[in-house]
């Protein structure tokens, strides 16, 4: 007896209406109808780079273009051998949006070749896990790209959830996170770089010497030759931030006291603000009525500082 040619199609059906069909969609056949829809959904495509924009949340700084031509280089020698992850766009058919692998679509563009992708029908948090996870398994990005990233997304209107998720990051390094991004300007952080050796600490203190000193850091980083590696620039910004006139140390706070004893309140003076703290334990009654008379008292203080200055 012959052996079937497993390669071989299975003949068509015939024209016989009364025959049952051969793979019902019911028990078993419909588990391996399933399991075969999701192989194909796993399968990597190739399409065409012009439909695929970079749109969304970057967890990297600008690509340098020697990076890009080395890797432009391995993909002519070797083919592209991990794919990119795209989604469909889904008010613009044919159309992808990127999740993970902007720099090899950048190479690929140089090559002129089409994308090798794996593509996903995904929501916007989906898209921001999936880039956060293939993250996890390459170069791991800096402090400071993973801050930019997360208050991206906090723009965006991400949940914390999600956001520590697609980081693997906790409550308290999502604000420390956020913090530093939101007190160093993004064109500065550009020119510093990725600065892959300096990590949350020194950036933290950065971010605390500009807020406490209220230093313009574009200003000082304008003047600036940055040169060197990424980690040599930052190094050089932190030492021209010391060296400003206006990084002396802080004042000391301001203790005000009653002629009885009574702490009433402490005044810090910073470039930026003057605040005034008041004691709920020391004088809990005094600090919710000034709380309630704030606004007409400081009134006052103002029309009669106003009226100093004219008398002047």
């Amino acid at each position: 007896m012959a052996r079937r040619n497993l390669f071989q199609p299975p003949p068509p059906p015939t024209e016989d209406s009364t025959a049952k069909p051969r793979f019902p969609n019911t028990g078993a056949m419909s588990g391996v109808k399933s399991t075969l829809k999701d192989l194909s959904s796993n399968a990597v495509r190739e399409i065409d780079t012009a439909l695929i924009d970079e749109d969304g949340p970057r967890d990297r700084l600008a690509f340098d273009d020697a990076d890009v031509a080395v890797l432009a280089d391995s993909i002519r020698a070797h083919g592209q051998q991990v794919p990119i992850m795209v989604r469909p766009v889904a008010d613009q058919p044919g159309q992808y949006r990127i999740v993970y692998g902007r720099r090899r679509l950048r190479a690929l563009r140089a090559l002129g070749l089409p994308a090798r992708a794996l593509v996903r029908t995904l929501s916007d948090q989906e898209a921001v896990l999936a880039q956060g996870q293939e993250n996890a398994h390459r170069l791991d990005p800096s402090f400071i790209e993973k801050a930019l990233f997360a208050a991206e997304l906090v723009e965006g209107g991400y949940e914390p959830a999600v956001i520590m998720d697609a980081l693997a990051i906790d409550k308290p390094m999502l604000s420390r996170m956020t913090k530093v991004a939101r007190v160093i300007p993004v064109a500065v952080i550009q020119q510093v770089g990725s600065a892959h050796g300096i990590g949350r600490r020194r950036w933290e203190e950065l971010a605390d010497l500009v807020r406490d000193l209220g230093i313009d850091l574009e200003r000082v980083a304008t003047g600036l030759v940055l040169t060197g590696t990424s980690d040599d620039r930052f190094a050089k910004l932190v030492e021209a931030v010391k060296r400003k006139p206006d990084a002396a140390p802080k004042p000391p706070a301001l203790l005000v006291t009653h002629d009885d004893g009574t702490k009433l309140a402490e005044i810090k003076d910073t470039p930026r603000a003057l605040t005034l703290k008041l004691s709920k334990t020391e004088t809990p009654a005094f600090a919710d009525w000034l709380r309630d008379n704030a606004e007409p008292e400081l009134k006052r203080l103002y029309e009669a500082w106003k009226t100093a200055q004219q008398a002047d």
